[in-house]
């Protein structure tokens, strides 16, 4: 199955490069283009599309703005010359973001992303790889994001206003909150052990006393507020 795409951006060369990817890309098929956020509010009263490429700096309504005032949100990758609003994007739950100019090989990576997320959410409209509760965590650090599978992340663990991601024995370190990862990470698979951890559930090897052992050889201290959350499952 196909996903219709709509071209959202105030720069006709932006239209040009994006819609040449599009026919390049067998899974995608143009619905529609727009030069303006507001032209793209009523596109979208008149079809549904499946995919947004988004452009940010607009006049009248910018991309974050324009996409703050839709009900039910397609899938959305940002197309932006501008990385400081990469964050801001991802609190939107965008599928990822694209800093111009990209080559075809990055805009394949992106759209591969969206239609893994398409096809899971055909069947069953909750699934976890929605928008909403992605299959990746996105981890700004030394200025630059890097996409991290969470089936690979074992434990996040606090620094004050830092999070370090851990991936079996290395981590990427962020200038984040533990607790506003809290909210973002799936609570069937990931869960507050401390107050300074959360870890992947399918990470723990035993439990022993207020220590949790890993698979990968790691300790992590169990608070004695949260044993009940790590023996739900």
């Amino acid at each position: 199955m196909k996903m219709r795409c709509l071209i959202i951006d105030d720069e006709p060369l932006a239209h040009d490069v994006i819609l040449k990817y599009i026919e390049d890309t067998p899974f995608l098929e143009l619905a529609g283009q727009c030069y303006r956020a507001t032209e793209a509010l009523e596109f979208l009263n008149r079809q549904p599309v499946d995919l947004l490429f988004l452009d940010i700096r607009m006049p009248r309504l910018n991309g974050l703005e324009f996409l703050r005032t839709l009900h039910q949100r397609p899938l959305v990758i940002i197309t932006s010359a501008y990385e400081e609003y990469a964050l801001q994007g991802f609190e939107l739950a965008v599928c990822d973001y694209l800093l111009k100019p990209f080559r075809f090989d990055r805009f394949l990576q992106a759209v591969n992303r969206a239609y893994a997320q398409f096809n899971q959410t055909q069947p069953l409209p909750s699934s976890s790889a929605t928008p909403q509760n992605p299959a990746q965590l996105a981890v700004k650090t030394d200025k630059k994001l890097v996409f991290v599978d969470l089936q690979s992340v074992f434990y996040l663990e606090s620094l004050g206003n830092y999070v370090k991601v851990w991936q079996e024995n290395t981590y990427l370190l962020t200038a984040r909150t533990l607790s506003s990862y809290e909210t973002e990470l799936p609570a069937d698979t990931f869960v507050r052990i401390h107050k300074s951890y959360i870890l992947n559930r399918k990470m723990i090897h035993a439990l022993e006393g207020n220590i949790v052992h890993l698979r990968n050889g790691k300790q992590l201290p169990l608070g004695k507020n949260y044993k009940h959350a790590v023996n739900l499952k």
